[in-house]
């Protein structure tokens, strides 16, 4: 059977403000997932707190909402427990890359293989507009009334540091080159990790959609550019500020941890399976350390 946009309706309206990004990351995901031919009971939401948090409710499939950072060990034990899944977790910049970054840091070089979204906006927006590991320098916040006096987190590059295997930038402005990262990201065999600018348009008076269009260069535009190439991604990153568009990064030759895990058969669900517990192993190790 066929699907559409329709199979993956439900009835909750989403409470973003008008003109949040967020609506074009709902809807992306969802064309991505029907292009795909995937169904909505295949498809799991694992999200965080904040209005990126929300977005697991908007849609027909299987949702999680937990805490604030969270999304990820769920989005991995989900994966894990059955892999005939399609999985996301969805969060925030400062639900990512804040209180949530150590889990980031551990699943891009796990390599399970799922896709991470997360909805940038430079603060935090569902608190009333706080500064962000993204904040902008000189940006005034409730948290900052004389400016950030710090420069901003560069994840892209935590994230090439940390071994992933996909990275990948877009702009909710794009909804087009959006939805096509997220299919190439949904395709990649193992992690994913997607930023994507989504402009706050009640607390960040800076980073609006006309600032992004004004400021971003698509990697397609950059003669002989190799998204294979781990050091030429770090270049491009930094002569460009982290302001790209596009798959900067992707490694096919990583195995996933699903592959590597002991006594784990990709096979069958995770939760069927009678993993083996070597006591003696156990036992040598606790005498060495004792």
């Amino acid at each position: 059977m066929k699907v559409t946009m329709k199979d993956y309706k439900n009835n909750e309206k989403p409470d973003w403000c008008a003109g949040c990004g967020d609506f074009s990351v709902l809807a992306g995901i969802q064309r991505a997932v029907v292009n795909l031919g995937i169904r909505p009971e295949n498809v799991v939401i694992s999200a965080g707190i904040g209005c990126s948090g929300k977005i697991s409710g908007y849609t027909k499939a299987y949702g999680v909402q937990g805490l604030h950072g969270r999304s990820l060990p769920v989005a991995q034990g989900i994966k894990l427990a059955n892999q005939d899944l399609t999985v996301f977790a969805m969060g925030g910049d400062g639900d990512g890359y804040a209180i949530g970054i150590g889990h980031a840091v551990h699943a891009m070089k796990r390599n399970v293989n799922m896709t991470y979204i997360v909805m940038d906006n430079q603060l935090y927006a569902l608190t009333k507009g706080q500064m962000s590991p993204k904040s902008a320098e000189g940006l005034v916040t409730t948290t900052t009334l004389e400016g950030v006096m710090e420069k901003p987190l560069s994840a892209l590059k935590v994230a090439l540091s940390c071994e992933v295997t996909f990275l990948a930038q877009a702009f909710t402005g794009d909804i087009k080159g959006m939805m096509a990262i997220f299919e190439e990201a949904v395709k990649h065999d193992g992690f994913a990790l997607v930023n994507v600018f989504s402009p706050c348009k009640t607390y960040n008076y800076y980073n609006t959609p006309e600032w992004y269009k004004e400021n971003l260069t698509n990697l397609d535009d950059i003669e002989g550019y190799d998204n294979t190439n781990k050091l030429e991604a770090y270049r491009i990153l930094e002569e460009y500020n982290d302001l790209v568009t596009g798959v900067i990064y992707k490694n096919n030759n990583k195995p996933k941890y699903e592959s590597i895990l002991k006594n784990y058969d990709q096979s069958k669900p995770l939760a069927h399976q009678n993993l083996e517990f070597d006591q003696e192993m156990f036992k040598n190790l606790c005498d060495e350390f004792r």
